[in-house]
């Protein structure tokens, strides 16, 4: 063998072997990346979740507002991604506690009566009012002693929160807003930024984030801002009210 022939011979055998580390190496990080996206969101493979869903107010038997349909479709996705297998259920069909079965539940506590038990056993310091009578305080939300009122389609805000029940449970993530298009927003933001809260919060804990979704009329879900991390005041006891 000559030594052009022996420098070809060596080239392609260093490419191959180039090529198989990278392969190799890019697999071994997707792995790694799908282990800790299944860890956060409680998604094995071939583990089942339940997507938890609200009645639109006002409307016909089995009407789901487009928000909420679009973020269970969102949803559907993540899941599919992580190989485990879904199952859509309205609020008032669910007949089971929470840590069993990792749970999303989207809307709020008006339109989703699985939100309102949620809230009232997870995040006890959160008051949402529910007033049907149109008003500045009508779906605003109250934590730890700020009022964060709606601006329809101008200023609106939604909770996310991931809470378990004790160490081997599985969690319940909420997606708590005050129309059907901050529950949508929400649920996009933990789509893009499960790897940074999975940083920030580890692999199992939990957590309450409240969001605001700006000029959704123009922008619809896509622009969502972070107005904080209210998780010890939302986990915290209600306030007391002022004597008188």
């Amino acid at each position: 063998m000559d030594d052009n022939l022996r420098e070809i011979v060596l080239g392609v055998l260093a490419a191959g072997l180039t090529a198989s580390l990278g392969w190799f190496a890019r697999t071994y990080l997707w792995r790694r990346a799908l282990r800790r996206r299944q860890r956060f969101l409680g998604l094995p493979n071939h583990s089942a979740c339940l997507l938890v869903v609200g009645r639109k107010p006002g409307a016909g038997e089995g009407t789901v507002s487009r928000g909420d349909v679009l973020a269970l479709l969102e949803l559907s996705a993540l899941a599919k991604e992580c190989g485990a297998h879904v199952q859509v259920t309205f609020h008032d069909a669910v007949r089971q506690g929470f840590g069993e079965v990792t749970e999303f539940c989207i809307g709020g506590p008006v339109s989703n009566r699985r939100t309102a038990a949620h809230l009232r056993s997870l995040l006890p310091g959160v008051h949402v009012d529910a007033s049907a009578e149109p008003g500045p305080d009508q779906a605003a939300f109250i934590v730890g002693g700020e009022c964060y009122r709606m601006e329809r389609g101008s200023v609106e805000h939604v909770l996310l929160a991931r809470l378990t029940a004790g160490e081997a449970s599985r969690p319940v993530f909420l997606a708590c807003g005050q129309r059907g298009v901050t529950n949508q927003a929400a649920v996009r933001y933990l789509a893009r930024h499960h790897a940074e809260l999975a940083r920030r919060y580890g692999p199992d804990g939990d957590f309450c984030l409240l969001l605001r979704v700006v000029n959704s009329q123009a922008y619809g879900p896509d622009v969502v801002e972070l107005v904080g991390d209210v998780t010890q005041a939302a986990t915290g006891a209600p306030p007391v009210p002022a004597a008188g």
